[in-house]
């Protein structure tokens, strides 16, 4: 056993043995599970020599020797089958203790694995990982805290899957508490556990952590993984900074939206005092959840039919019912509520507002090659 584990030491020091990744916890599993391995094993040799022995002894057909030594071995009571002799009575008398002592083996060792081994927890934490492997699309939630557990309300109010990954120990608890759907107990940053969540399908990741050297190593195993794995479709990465400067730092390591919370409820706090009507605006139109009117920014491909078209040439807001407020060219520039004679350009962006369904029409309108049908109408 030593000179194996060795040698595949020496294998995989060499490069030439990879070890298979325990994904969802099989070799765990079998782990939990070895100690049923003797009394399996003692069950099936005891049926073997029950069933040579009646063949033997007293001339028993196979079929009649394996039922008599399963009645008898299991204790059942059913009798004899056939007349036996007194060395077949002697035998099954030998069948019986073994028998008993072997269940009594057996039960001892599942109230051992139960009561002092893992297996029912891992169980459960398999049968939550082969769930996480089947969403796509979805978030990655690092670390829990209040603002975690808002977005997640809103996810979930949205229909949006999400993954939350925290290494605390009460995780179970609170995830039963505010219904996160999927979850997993675990330190974020390593390969193993950044595979566990399924990120290659995911959207995107958002870590909250109030330390900031957590959101660091998150992000940066992120963009590592994504390297390795995932360079044609990069991760959306937002997290959090307590201070502008580190909210600077975080975006130059790979997040693409750093929030301040602090600057965010000065700037609210800030509207509420010179502009009480357009908050009350805001918080009735966008931020409630059953409204159904959205705001989305729509990114311009090269490709698109709209390029080097004027604003009032494309006429979204004829044909997808939805209004263009505002304008972001490729070097960063916004123009607000830009005018109908504005030229849009490749790689820009359109800040678009309007119903829901709406919104997911004109992201479509955009994305075509051709122009529609429905601008050739509007113009005859």
């Amino acid at each position: 056993m030593k000179i194996s584990k060795s040698f595949l030491e020496f294998l995989e020091s060499r490069g030439q043995f990879k070890p298979k990744e325990d994904l969802f916890l099989g070799q765990a599993l079998y782990y939990e599970l070895r100690h049923f391995r003797l009394p399996i094993i003692i069950t099936v040799l005891t049926m073997l020599f029950g069933s040579i022995g009646y063949m033997l002894i007293d001339n028993f057909s196979l079929m009649d020797a394996i039922y008599q030594t399963g009645i008898t071995f299991t204790t059942v009571g059913f009798g004899e089958i056939a007349p036996v002799s007194t060395l077949g009575r002697i035998f099954t008398i030998t069948l019986i203790v073994v028998g008993f002592a072997t269940f009594t083996l057996a039960v001892g060792t599942a109230i051992n694995v139960v009561t002092h081994g893992q297996i029912s927890n891992i169980i459960k934490v398999r049968g939550m990982l082969l769930q996480i492997a089947r969403i796509k699309k979805h978030f990655v939630l690092y670390y829990v805290n209040d603002y975690t557990i808002e977005i997640a309300n809103n996810l979930r109010k949205n229909h949006i899957p999400f993954v939350v990954v925290d290494p605390r120990s009460d995780l179970d608890e609170i995830a039963r508490k505010h219904k996160f759907p999927y979850y997993y107990q675990t330190e974020p940053h390593t390969e193993l556990a950044i595979k566990r969540v399924n990120l290659g399908m995911a959207r995107g990741i958002i870590t909250l952590s109030e330390k900031e050297a957590d959101n660091i190593a998150i992000i940066v195993s992120i963009r590592l993984f994504e390297q390795e794995h995932r360079k044609h479709r990069p991760y959306q990465i937002i997290s959090s900074s307590k201070n502008p400067s580190s909210a600077d730092k975080l975006k130059k390591l790979g997040a693409n939206s750093v929030v301040v919370p602090t600057r965010i409820t000065a700037q609210r706090i800030s509207t509420m005092a010179v502009s009480p009507d357009l908050e009350n605006l805001l918080e009735s139109f966008l931020y409630a959840n059953e409204t159904a009117l959205d705001m989305e920014e729509v990114f311009v491909p090269k490709y698109s039919w709209m390029v080097l078209q004027r604003l009032k040439e494309a006429d979204l807001k004829e044909i997808t019912n939805v209004a263009v407020v505002g304008l972001r060219n490729k070097e960063g520039k916004f123009t607000a509520m830009p005018k109908d004679e504005i030229l849009i350009t490749a790689e820009s962006y359109l800040l678009l507002i309007g119903r829901v369904n709406d919104l997911k029409y004109a992201k479509r309108i955009v994305h075509r090659i051709e122009a529609p049908i429905e601008l050739k109408i509007v113009e005859k």
